[in-house]
């Protein structure tokens, strides 16, 4: 009987940990903070690398010059 209890206590604990956690995101997203890992290319970069594919250089070379690898590049030329 008591360890339903403390099993009541820890649901009801983790709900309100839940609900302030998701409060806080809601907060910070408000304030425009961008949650996950930055981006791998900045904006000029991407666009340099659109030029350079375009003007026919292999895009795997255009990624070792940027730096990043051959997906990410295809995963930023294609948006």
């Amino acid at each position: 009987m008591v360890l339903t209890i403390f099993a009541g206590i820890a649901e009801f604990e983790r709900s309100l940990i839940h609900e302030r956690t998701s409060s806080g995101r809601a907060a910070a997203k408000a304030k425009g903070v961008r949650f996950g890992r930055p981006p791998a290319l900045s904006a000029d970069q991407i666009t340099l690398a659109r030029q350079l594919v375009a003007d026919g250089q292999n895009p795997r070379a255009v990624a070792n010059m940027l730096k990043v690898h051959p997906a990410t590049l295809y995963r930023y030329i294609a948006k």
